[in-house]
């Protein structure tokens, strides 16, 4: 009877090399999220928001071949709001309507021996500041939270997954290490956060682009894409990394995904809380001020007696009337509806000083930096520092656990 070698053979094919691990981890996960009907649903809906900011390239582009930006000009600077163009009057109220000298968007005309003119509007810079401010407040306030929405359906199960199955013992026993596993799963939140963030921001930027007067508009806006893909890198990296360790800190992908929310719900809740209590006191020193001038300028008698400073009730009054105005502001035209639209598109002045406990706000904070509307060191830096640490702390976990059952 003749005998068979039943052993171990070489392999005598091509190698791919680990790339090739990344690729299969990654194509199978993506495959398994999207028989989800749900997924399928909220990557489609977050399509949605970008017919709208669409609506308003299309607006702003018609506004410039009409040659109706200087009227708009005059119209915020007079404190008027920038009617029947919707949000993107509020971002063209707050570009156009600052003083002369100092607005985005405008420069100066000097005649040979006269006084300088009105500042003409500049176009070409106008464009950019308009189209910034339009794609961090769609990358900031719709995709920011449908990514969280979607991040939270799918990341939860992709690691715990594998721990309640014990398919450690198929990845681990193949040379897969810890990186090309972390890497295939990280890449299929990327997939995601490419299809949510990217992708649309990309179209946005083409349809201005094809609405505009030339197509050499696509030059002078060169960066927009690229910045576009930075702020979606720096959206995905905290939070594909923060989600994952979740999933890998518990085989119940249950659990994971009430931290993921829970996580997101109690950041917002003490920033919301914070900055209210801010405000309150804020409101309250005003009062004091007013307060304050109004005894100044009264004697013991009762009798008026000049105030020494100035007018000090006057210029309190005044800043208590722009600081508790919900209606709209003088300078920006902010109807009430659009008031989200200050805070996502970087038209606040002011600086958020408790962003960097919120995922949400800090992660707007960087995306504002990075389109160049957020500069100042102050506002930029505690919420740089808050997610290097996140996502230097859940990358460590995630290292430690994927592949612990290996170690017992």
């Amino acid at each position: 009877m003749p005998l068979h070698d039943v052993g171990y053979r070489p392999w005598q094919g091509e190698r791919l090399g680990s790339g090739s691990a990344i690729g299969v981890i990654a194509l199978t996960g993506i495959k398994l999220a999207w028989t989800s009907r749900w997924l399928r649903r909220m990557v489609f809906f977050a399509w949605s928001p970008a017919l709208v900011f669409a609506m308003s390239f299309f607006a702003f582009e018609q506004a410039i071949d009409e040659g109706r930006l200087a009227n708009m000009r005059d119209a915020a600077r007079a404190g008027r709001n920038l009617d029947g163009v919707g949000m993107l009057g509020t971002v063209l109220a707050d570009t156009l309507g600052r003083t002369p000298g100092h607005a985005a968007g405008t420069r100066a005309v000097r005649r040979e021996g006269g006084p300088p003119e009105d500042p003409k509007v500049d176009v070409a810079e106008t464009r950019r500041v308009v189209w910034s401010r339009l794609l961090l407040a769609f990358m900031r306030v719709p995709q920011a939270l449908l990514l969280a929405g979607v991040i939270g359906l799918v990341a939860p199960s992709l690691v715990s997954r594998d721990l309640r199955a014990k398919a450690w013992l198929v990845y681990f026993t193949r040379p897969v290490g810890r990186v090309e596993y972390l890497l295939g799963k990280a890449a299929i939140l990327g997939v995601l956060v490419a299809a949510i963030t990217v992708l649309p921001a990309l179209a946005l930027w083409l349809i201005g682009v094809l609405v505009s007067p030339s197509v050499w508009v696509a030059v002078d806006t060169w960066d927009l894409p690229l910045k576009a893909v930075a702020a979606s890198v720096v959206l995905a990296v905290p939070t594909v990394l923060l989600a994952l360790a979740y999933s890998s800190a518990t085989a119940e992908s249950r659990i994971a995904s009430f931290a993921w929310f829970a996580t997101w719900a109690a950041c917002w809740i003490a920033h919301s809380t914070l900055t209210t209590a801010d405000m309150v006191a804020a409101a309250r020193q005003t009062e004091t001020t007013v307060a304050a001038g109004s005894g100044q300028r009264e004697g013991r008698t009762g009798s008026w007696v000049e105030d020494p400073f100035g007018d000090l009730e006057e210029d309190a009054s005044r800043v208590q009337r722009r600081s508790s105005s919900s209606a709209r502001s003088s300078e920006t035209g902010m109807p009430r509806k659009f008031r989200w639209l200050a805070k996502a598109a970087g038209m606040d002045p002011s600086i958020d000083r408790w962003a960097w406990l919120s995922p949400y706000h800090a992660l707007g904070v960087m995306q504002a930096w990075i389109f160049g509307i957020e500069t100042r060191p102050q506002a930029v830096v505690p919420s740089l520092v808050s997610l290097a640490i996140v996502s230097l702390v859940a990358l460590i976990v995630l290292l430690n656990r994927i592949d612990a059952p290996t170690r017992v």
